[in-house]
């Protein structure tokens, strides 16, 4: 198992942690991770777009002129493709674009992330993530602290009203529980700070 450091909201360290290395410490599958990726992604698509094709775009029922005789082309309907106003040819229709994967992958997609923010030690560990005020100027007053920029990624054991009051106008902080902790969000933070607690939770699953 590999060791981490604690440190305190005010960015000092308090004590050690000894990380899990199933969890924390595997060589990342990037087939897998990309595949749950692409998964998290597919799932917030709606697949509502639609185009029409010549059957139901209107009008175009008449002729437009007679078979022979004019000089032009031949044409049966001014709602062909190749007309202004015409249908679409091979155009979106509803679909879905849900994608499956087993339980073993997507665990293994989610200790595959966790091991990239060691690797690339993105990883910040806190005793607590416990804030004095609601106000947004604290909570950033905290991320200086403990030098976290970007993109950044927060897991607490236990939401609190006034972490999710300081947070939810910052831009770039996602804030989840141990609970909820996703693949997509992991592998998308430029920093990850999570509490002790929700480490020994997120183990207690994935081991």
């Amino acid at each position: 198992m590999s060791k981490i450091s604690v440190l305190n909201i005010k960015g000092e360290k308090v004590s050690d942690l000894q990380l899990n290395a199933e969890v924390w410490g595997i060589v990342p599958n990037d087939a897998v991770l990309y595949d749950a990726i692409t998964l998290a992604r597919n799932s917030m698509r709606q697949g509502t777009h639609d185009t029409k094709t010549r059957a139901e775009v209107s009008g175009g029922g008449r002729k437009p002129w007679r078979q022979k005789g004019t000089g032009r082309a031949r044409q049966g309907s001014t709602r062909a493709p190749h007309w202004r106003h015409g249908g679409i040819v091979f155009g979106p229709h509803p679909r879905s674009y849900d994608k499956k994967m087993n339980r073993k992958e997507r665990r293994l997609a989610l200790k595959s992330a966790l091991s990239y923010k060691c690797i690339d030690k993105e990883l910040i560990v806190v005793d607590n993530f416990n804030l004095e005020s609601n106000k947004t100027k604290d909570a950033i007053k905290v991320l200086e602290n403990l030098k976290a920029t970007k993109n950044i990624l927060i897991v607490v054991d236990e939401l609190t009203e006034n972490v999710i009051l300081a947070t939810r106008n910052l831009d770039n902080v996602i804030l989840l529980q141990a609970d909820e902790i996703n693949t997509l969000d992991v592998i998308s933070a430029d920093n990850m700070i999570i509490t002790e607690s929700a480490v020994k939770s997120i183990e207690e699953v994935l081991v």
